[in-house]
């Protein structure tokens, strides 16, 4: 199968690229390499670069290469940042869908596969939280991704194409060739991981006085390698619709600190800040819809075997892929 990936040097869309090339498809991965690296894309992948928000680029892209399905990760992600910057968010992560979907529409693309996020749901009542909720983001990020997943469900309908929408929980861990090396780093396990490398002085903890066990959030972490499955296994002709992906499980912000001083045998100090303006107190995932109708079966259920397999990245690669 032929296959475009936008944002195919970022974080998990490496990770499924070379997946994908192990599995002998043909891999287009379109990026403009403002977030992701080129080191981190597969040789065997193919490299168009251009922007998302430039119209020509992607559509010359589409055209030129005529795919059976696309993967869109790109997007900006940065929760805080887009309650700063919502303008610049919205232009990059809906703006660059709605050209997607202008380019695609000429193609003989069956199928497209759209990385999503739990964040859609807000802070629902209900956890674990399965795909039924409403929709309630309490972010600019959040909101920019459920658009996306309305702009692809209508143009579904309109040319022809399966959708698929994966809603991942806390991507994290790592592969022997691929890690989480962000601009810049927000996400908690490699900030963590920093402060054992002393890369970075300390941990901020965003707000302790949450409705939770020890007042700090709680999350469902969830490897990129199950996370790249999933995008495989939704390429079956057939499947459709939205997954969430996570292990069902939630861990606080102490507790992944705690997690993270008994894998690197590190001291980890940390302070206690304001809350950051977006963020859930609790997201778990219901992921049974995923093991039901993808066969989805994640390798990394338990969380120290998720954070030793970043350590050993970022103890082998302390500055990332630079």
């Amino acid at each position: 199968m032929k296959i475009l990936i936008t944002g195919g040097a970022g974080y998990v869309g490496s990770v499924t690229t070379h997946l994908l090339c192990n599995d002998n498809h043909e891999v287009i991965v379109f990026d403009n390499l403002e977030k992701g690296y080129e080191k981190a894309i597969d040789k065997r992948a193919k490299l168009i670069k251009g922007d998302l928000r430039n119209l020509k680029d992607i559509s010359l892209a589409v055209s030129l290469e005529n795919p059976d399905a696309i993967i869109h990760f790109a997007a900006y992600i940065e929760v805080g940042e887009s309650m700063k910057n919502p303008e610049l968010f919205t232009e990059n992560n809906v703006g660059g869908t709605v050209n997607l979907i202008k380019a695609l529409k000429k193609s003989k693309c069956k199928k497209v596969i759209f990385s999503s996020t739990c964040a859609v749901y807000g802070t629902p009542d209900t956890i674990p939280m399965n795909e039924n909720l409403p929709h309630n983001p309490i972010s600019v990020y959040a909101e920019n991704k459920s658009k996306c997943e309305s702009l692809f469900q209508d143009a579904s309908k309109t040319y022809n194409f399966e959708c698929v929408f994966l809603r991942y929980f806390n991507a994290c861990g790592a592969t022997l060739k691929y890690g989480e090396a962000h601009k810049p780093e927000t996400h908690l396990i490699p900030l963590v991981l920093q402060v054992a490398l002393n890369q970075r002085e300390k941990i901020l903890i965003y707000g302790n006085k949450y409705e939770t066990k020890d007042g700090t959030c709680i999350r469902d972490y969830i490897h990129i390698e199950d996370l790249a499955q999933a995008h495989i296994l939704s390429l079956k002709e057939g499947i459709s619709g939205a997954f969430n992906l996570g292990n069902g499980t939630g861990f606080s912000v102490l507790e992944v600190i705690e997690v993270c001083k008994k894998v690197t045998n590190r001291h980890i100090p940390f302070e206690i800040v304001e809350p950051r303006d977006g963020d859930a107190k609790i997201l778990i995932a219901d992921s049974s819809k995923a093991y039901d109708q993808l066969g989805w079966r994640p390798k990394y259920p338990d969380l120290e075997s998720i954070i030793s397999s970043a350590w050993n990245w970022h103890k082998n690669n302390p500055n990332g892929y630079d």
